[in-house]
């Protein structure tokens, strides 16, 4: 679980990373951004959305180093990728302020998009027809605008699947509790609707709170709640703070939980998420929409090799998975598109139906222009780990769980 960060670059790759969003160049326009470059290679830049502040920033601000590595991909494509830093500051009005910048002053092609408030800036790059690409994490723009595509697809979580529910039915859990912020749609969401994909499989609802305030740790009333109705298992929609402070009280008030399931803390986040973090995961499960790299296929080898290539060592964040394959996404579309024009390049990511994550999601694929019926990621499918000790162990038979829609169940939009 050791990990480290370094500013050196092994020699080979320094030639070709990113140029950083500390440079002192890198917050300008750049001649030869979107362009091709006289030896034949396209260059290509790109902003990044992200919470690297405030209380979202636990979960989403190492998208950098993912988009670094992925810069490292896309150098072996042929492709030059720089990249400038927009930091929502985890507020709705810097979100929007920041996307301005990066497309009125650093004039990005692109935007990777790493954020719990990237709505309040989706309206803005629509109108402006930048295409957008990362984690559909925070609100349903991500089904809406033919602009903006998530990078393990366009999650509708309005409806339910039995994804969610079939895993926690597998480890026993007879009485769940589900939490999610209010102010992110797609958190209060997906807190509802992976209540109701247990409660489809037989499952009892003892408690259920969608409308948690962003960030926060004072949990003490909902775990009172959950004692009092008697939970044996726990899931959580929220950033790693708000998860392992909920789990270590539930521990602390004598709850006996037969699982806890988070959608956060997988891997590195674990090292953003305070002290004692590591205490409160013992035990818990994470959940992934991509393969772990504890499965040591031949894509998360590759992931891992160009994330130690930049000097970030040790397991993969969230974030980093998110940053990496975007990169991936927008070569994919630029050596298609064969083109550097904004609506060209979002015409071709339109046109992709078998995107398969750099190969982390396995053997299967999402089609990008599919909005309507994924839930739970790649074929609502989900990739389970446990930590135990200094190790995420990878959960036999959970690797992945798949599900399917449930007709006619859908949960109240948030936003």
């Amino acid at each position: 679980m050791k990990r480290s960060s370094s500013s050196l670059l092994v020699a080979t790759a320094a030639a070709l990373i990113v140029t950083a969003c500390g440079s002192s160049n890198s917050s300008k326009p750049t001649s030869n951004a979107g362009s091709a470059s006289k030896s034949g290679n396209t260059t290509y830049k790109v902003g990044i959305l992200v919470d690297q502040t405030g209380p979202a920033s636990s979960t989403n601000k190492t998208v950098v180093d993912g988009v670094k590595a992925g810069a490292l991909y896309a150098a072996r494509q042929g492709v030059t990728i720089k990249y400038v830093v927009g930091d929502t500051q985890t507020s709705p009005n810097a979100a929007l302020a920041a996307a301005q910048k990066l497309v009125t002053q650093d004039h990005v092609d692109a935007v990777v998009a790493e954020s719990a408030l990237a709505f309040a800036a989706a309206p803005y790059l629509t109108a402006r027809g930048v295409p957008v690409v990362g984690a559909g994490q925070d609100g349903p723009e991500w089904t809406t605008a033919k602009n903006m595509f998530s990078v393990f697809g366009a999650l509708n979580n309005t409806k339910v699947s039995t994804t969610v529910g079939n895993f926690f039915k597998m480890v026993g859990v007879t009485n769940l509790a589900s939490i999610g912020y209010g102010i992110s749609p797609i958190s209060s969401e997906a807190a509802q609707q992976s209540a109701q994909s247990a409660k489809h499989v037989g499952i009892k609802i003892g408690y259920l709170n969608a409308n948690l305030a962003l960030g926060t740790t004072n949990v003490g009333p909902a775990v009172l709640a959950m004692k009092d109705a008697n939970i044996d298992g726990f899931t959580a929609s929220v950033d790693s703070n708000t998860a392992f402070a909920a789990i270590t009280a539930l521990r602390q008030q004598g709850v006996d939980l037969k699982a806890s399931a988070l959608a956060t803390g997988y891997g590195g986040d674990l090292l953003t998420a305070g002290p004692g973090a590591q205490k409160a995961a013992q035990g818990v499960y994470f959940y992934l929409g991509f393969e772990p790299v504890e499965m040591q296929t031949a894509a998360t080898k590759q992931f891992v090799d160009d994330l130690e290539a930049t000097g970030v060592k040790g397991s993969p964040t969230y974030a980093e998975y998110n940053g990496y394959t975007s990169v991936g996404l927008l070569v994919r579309a630029l050596k298609s598109a064969n083109s550097t024009d904004k609506s060209q390049i979002i015409h071709t990511l339109s046109g992709i139906h078998d995107w398969n994550g750099l190969g982390l999601f396995g053997a299967h694929t999402v089609n990008l222009s599919d909005r309507t019926t994924l839930v739970s990621g790649v074929d609502n499918c989900i990739w389970f780990t446990k930590l135990v000790g200094n190790e995420f162990q990878v959960v036999k038979g959970a690797a992945p769980v798949c599900g399917t829609v449930i007709p006619g169940v859908t949960v109240k939009p948030a936003s």
